[in-house]
């Protein structure tokens, strides 16, 4: 099976898109930074895979990021992400959590932030509450209130493979919704051990064989971290010298961590001041 993949296809007899994403390796490096409980390990399958599939509706270069945060024992679940299904996450959680913790169990009151930011353009951020029954009806509520667009997600995760599908009208057709309404009622059928076992061509002649889709090339889902030594440099350099000089004197160096993929950037002395005196305030005042 091709895995790390996401497929988006139309119906040709009716005015309704979809996308379908599976996700394995992608996934396992997301969880390989910590040791997350298995509730966790599905929630953040769950999130991997619905941004995926955020991403693939938005029409700009750019980055996306879905944050769940709440006062349960996880304070917070993110996937970062951008149009080139290049994807990142962390999960922070404190005390034990039950294998079968739903949802609301896992975050208690929150809500999901979506953050859409364009390379060129205004930033747009929507919110919405977690009090449905599961991520995928959180984002559906997204959708209805943010586009106005019928839309049906059903996501998957299992702590070794995540997967999720979304259905949803053209936004020219949005008043239409008998056609859509059939075609949900199939992909509501889809069970999850399918979407992690069959090629999405198989997948698309299970629910759908007797509607004419067209599946369109898929697109590759890569993790990889946005970290680095030089961004590591320009936040310590935010910070004034005489504090980093006080650190410097008690630990001996200062060493910057990524919650994203447990990187460590480590800065001696010599680092600092090569930072400071390349810092554009620290040559004005010379």
């Amino acid at each position: 099976m091709t895995n790390d993949m996401l497929h988006r296809y139309l119906f040709d007899d009716a005015d309704v898109r979809g996308e379908i994403v599976q996700l394995t390796q992608s996934y396992q490096q997301v969880l390989s930074a910590h040791a997350y409980p298995s509730a966790v390990k599905r929630l953040l399958g769950e999130l991997m895979a619905a941004t995926s599939l955020l991403t693939a509706t938005i029409k700009f270069n750019g980055d996306i990021s879905v944050q769940l945060q709440g006062d349960g024992p996880v304070s917070l679940a993110v996937i970062n992400g951008n149009n080139l299904q290049v994807l990142r996450g962390v999960s922070r959680w404190k005390g034990d959590i039950a294998d079968d913790a739903t949802l609301q169990q896992m975050m208690g009151k929150g809500y999901m932030v979506i953050t859409l930011t364009p390379d060129e353009g205004e930033r747009y951020q929507g919110i919405v509450s977690l009090d449905h029954e599961n991520l995928a009806a959180c984002l559906e509520e997204y959708f209805n209130q943010s586009e106005q667009l019928p839309t049906q997600i059903q996501l998957f995760a299992n702590g070794e493979q995540a997967a999720g599908m979304l259905l949803q009208v053209l936004p020219s057709k949005s008043d239409e919704n008998t056609e859509f309404e059939h075609l949900s009622t199939l992909t509501a059928t889809i069970k999850a051990e399918e979407l992690f076992s069959l090629e999405a061509e198989q997948v698309l002649h299970r629910l759908y064989h007797q509607e004419q889709v067209r599946l369109f090339d898929p697109v590759e889902v890569t993790f990889k971290c946005s970290c680095s030594r030089e961004r590591s440099a320009g936040a310590i350099r935010t910070i004034s010298q005489q504090e980093v000089n006080q650190i410097l004197a008690e630990e001996g160096k200062i060493e910057m961590g990524c919650e994203y993929c447990t990187a460590l950037y480590s800065f001696d002395a010599i680092d600092i001041a090569a930072i400071y005196a390349d810092s554009p305030k620290h040559n004005t005042a010379q």
